[in-house]
């Protein structure tokens, strides 16, 4: 098992979409870049949210920067946890990350999109009070072993809840 540490918060004062995943997977955490598997969606799926070509090829920090420019916020539900490889099963002995404390402090906030269902279990385990206050979606996973979701389904998923 390894100790996997989550990434520090993506956010400002102008976040109004928070996107929550549960952990970062094995290349992600090498990288430390969120979503840094070439095979994750995420990217592409936050260049036609965004209406940015190409931002999966752009770098790292200029993808934060048109995240945060468009009102996106990222981080994690789970701030340690041990894990081996990169699947969201093998995860244990989780700890969470301080949401209540980052919800309080940036109150633009007005929607909760979870990036798969470890992130929504997660945070509906360890924050249950805050679904009654956000809305949120509990959306399919970006990531490559949701093989069953094509990146234009993925997207439409996304749309719907971001847009709505």
């Amino acid at each position: 098992m390894n100790k996997c540490k989550s990434f520090p918060s993506v956010i400002n004062q102008n976040s109004k979409v928070l996107i929550l995943g549960s952990m970062p997977g094995v290349k992600s955490l090498e990288e430390q870049q969120y979503y840094a598997h070439p095979q994750n969606r995420f990217w592409k799926i936050m260049s036609l949210l965004c209406k940015c070509d190409n931002l999966h090829a752009m770098p790292y920090e200029t993808g934060l920067e048109i995240l945060l420019k468009n009102n996106f916020a990222l981080w994690d539900v789970i701030k340690f946890c041990e894990r081996k490889g990169s699947m969201d099963t093998d995860i244990r002995n989780e700890r969470p990350n301080e949401l209540d404390k980052l919800l309080e402090k940036y109150p633009n906030i007005e929607k909760i999109c979870f990036n798969g269902t470890k992130a929504y279990m997660a945070f509906k385990k360890y924050f249950p009070d805050y679904l009654s206050k956000y809305k949120h979606f509990k959306l399919p996973s970006t990531s490559p072993a949701n093989a069953k979701f094509k990146t234009e389904d993925l997207f439409i998923e996304w749309s719907l809840a971001i847009n709505s």
